[in-house]
Formats: C-alpha cells, structure tokens, sequence
C-alpha cells in the first residue's frame, strides 16, 4: 500500500481531491480534458506513472455516466457509427500501453502537448480540420490510432477524438454522447492495458478509487452548466479548454527537462 501514501502530507490529498472535482467539472461541461486535467494536476504531488494510475477510475466512472446520459440504446447506436474509429483505437491503445515504463517522465508531456495545442489554436484561427458528416474509413481509422497512442502512453486520448467530431461538426448532445462511449470504452481497454504494464497494480489501485467520488461530484456540476449552452458557445468552450490543456503539458514537460 506504499504508494496509496506518496501524496504526503494532508494538503496533498486536499489538492489531488480539489483536480479530481475540476476535472469532473470540465468533463462535464465539454466532454473530454479530463485525464489531461487530472494528469497536470495531480503530477504536481506526484510522479507521473502514479498520476496516470490514479486517473484511471475515474475517468472509466465518469465516461460510463456521460455515455449513458441519453439511455444504452443510444449508445449502443454510437459504437456502431465509430466502430472503425473505436477498433483501430483500442489495438494501438493496448500495444502503445507497454512502453510506459520505459519512458522518461517528460516525454508523454512532450509528444502530446504541442500536438494538443496546434490543434486548437488552428481550430480557433478557422483553418482546423473539416470532414464530412459521414466521414471516411480511412481518415477515422487514422484518427483512431492516433487517439489509441495518445490513450496507451498517457491516459489522454480525447484531442484526436474530439478533432474528428469538432470537424465533422457534430451537434452537441451527440458529441457528448459518442465521446462519452469512445472513452468510456477505452478507459475499459485503458485498465486491461495498465494491469498488464504495472502502471495499475495493488499500490496504486486504493488512489484510483479515492479519486473517484471527487470526479463524479465535478461531473454532475459540469453536466447542469452544458446543458445551458447552444451549439457555438460549446464548441468554443471545447476548443478553448483543449489549448489550455495542450499548453500546460507543454509547460509540465518543459519542468521536467
């Protein structure tokens, strides 16, 4: 149980308690942002692969309730329109899982902060990405390897997930929904991958699980604010919330070196 205990102090926990809440908050006004949220924060009282197992369950907790918002039958009907994005996903996911260990700290920050923010601030500037609503096989199976290796190497697979959504210009309720079911069942293959890399073991799992109250309480105050919005200040708020998230992993990267 060492590493249930490596927060510290009591001010430790009360800060890790407080990400939790806001990440759950941001979740449920957006969508998405908070493995990145919860893995900037809590890395600030902790070293990153235990950050990483502590996001875990809540971000499995709060997907599960975001996708179920509209009943299982609509959710059901989401996997089958993103089953290509979902598969090719959930295989890199769980190859790209295994490097964990051998990474060095900063690197997860690195690779995926600059790539967060270009994203967005082009997305801002009006020269994002733009899909049709149907899509297309090949594009939304590249997508969907990329949001696998983002998800395997950090637990953040939601910039190429919301990419693809934001670009296709999908209404709001529905968005919410079908990241709610692409994460939530990559958070299921996110477990399975972490169980087999060590990242999730019987140290690290009791944190997870603390974790998990806080979250729920963010996302329920996140879901009351988002159904208050229309359809372009949604989109605005996402796309803000994902160059913030983007530049502060850059930032915590850029510590780390």
């Amino acid at each position: 149980m060492e590493a249930f205990f490596d927060i510290g102090p009591v001010w430790g926990w009360t800060l890790a308690f407080a990400v939790a809440v806001c990440a759950g908050l941001v979740k449920g006004v957006v969508g998405f942002a908070m493995p990145t949220v919860l893995i900037a924060g809590l890395s600030t009282v902790m070293p990153p692969d235990l950050a990483l197992a502590g996001l875990i369950l809540p971000t499995l907790a709060t997907n599960l309730w975001q996708a179920l918002r509209q009943g299982v039958g609509a959710a059901l009907a989401s996997v089958a329109r993103f089953r290509v994005f979902l598969m090719a996903g959930g295989a890199v996911m769980v190859v790209a899982a295994q490097a964990v260990p051998r990474l060095p700290p900063a690197a997860m920050f690195l690779f995926i902060g600059p790539l967060i923010t270009a994203y967005a601030l082009s997305t801002l500037l009006g020269r994002g990405l733009r899909l049709s609503p149907e899509g297309g096989m090949r594009g939304e199976a590249g997508m969907g390897a990329l949001a696998g290796l983002f998800g395997g190497l950090s637990g953040i697979w939601g910039p190429p997930t919301v990419a693809m959504l934001t670009a296709r210009g999908t209404e709001k309720t529905e968005q919410m929904r079908v990241q709610g079911v692409i994460y939530g069942l990559g958070a299921v293959l996110l477990v399975a991958a972490h169980v087999g890399s060590g990242v999730l073991r019987s140290e690290t799992v009791p944190l997870s699980l603390a974790l998990v109250p806080p979250a729920l309480v963010g996302i329920a105050l996140g879901f009351w604010l988002q159904d208050r919005f229309d359809q372009a200040t949604f989109r605005k708020v996402t796309l803000w919330v994902l160059l913030l998230a983007g530049l502060n992993l850059v930032r915590r990267g850029m510590m780390m070196l």
